[in-house]
């Protein structure tokens, strides 16, 4: 096998990275829509009307990898119709009482305890909603929901901890809230550390700190 045919099957097997940019929601009033989603803070990032039969607007939420589009004539779909929308936040109760100091009708927190089927509207673990955020505190197992005024459903998930392998790369934080929220985590672990060790200071904080904070987003185990 010569050289260059080396080169050419590792090029074609080398993976190439495909990140999610764009999810379209089907609105009925695009008007509306922009309202709704401009006063809940997010980004504006596209607003084109041909002035005739075609007009796409684009947002994105803060700290958020990927946008929405919505308008005149760029989907089929029911509008109404797009549902279980994730966005994943670090600090659920903070985001739920954002979106209500917006106006935004929010659900109450809930969680799952085990039982998937039941009477409620469908989320990541089924049709039962129990009230409150999940007991043991868990990453992914918290949610609250709500819709913009064409019924399209919206979930905040919290997450603070990530599975094993989830994240690749350096760590990274979508916004300073977002790092402040991963610093009161370590520092509440911090804490009980110092307690486990005799109460001393640990003049050794901040490393204690950064190594907490990068094995908690990358889902590895934490130190103690």
């Amino acid at each position: 096998m010569g050289t260059n045919e080396v080169s050419n099957n590792e090029a074609a097997s080398a993976r190439v990275d495909t990140k999610l940019e764009i999810v379209v929601i089907p609105v009925s009033d695009v008007d509306r829509a922009k309202e709704f989603y401009a006063r809940i803070g997010w980004r504006l990032d596209a607003d084109y009307d041909n002035g005739s039969d075609f007009r796409v607007i684009q947002f994105t939420p803060p700290g958020s990898g990927c946008s929405v589009i919505f308008g005149r004539n760029v989907t089929g779909a029911a509008p109404g119709s797009a549902q279980g929308l994730y966005l994943i936040v670090s600090d659920l109760a903070a985001a739920r009482e954002e979106l209500l100091g917006h106006g935004v009708k929010v659900s109450e927190v809930f969680h799952n305890e085990g039982v998937y089927a039941g009477p409620d509207e469908p989320y990541l673990f089924g049709r039962l909603r129990v009230g409150g955020p999940d007991p043991e505190h868990r990453s992914y197992r918290s949610f609250a929901s709500f819709h913009d005024p064409d019924g399209n459903g919206w979930l905040f998930q919290e997450i603070t901890t990530r599975l094993p392998g989830r994240v690749a790369g350096d760590t990274t934080y979508a916004s300073a809230s977002d790092l402040a929220s991963a610093l009161r985590r370590a520092a509440a672990a911090h804490g009980e550390h110092e307690k486990r060790t005799g109460g001393q200071r640990d003049e050794n904080w901040p490393d204690w700190y950064a190594e907490y904070m990068v094995r908690e987003q990358s889902g590895k185990e934490l130190p103690q």
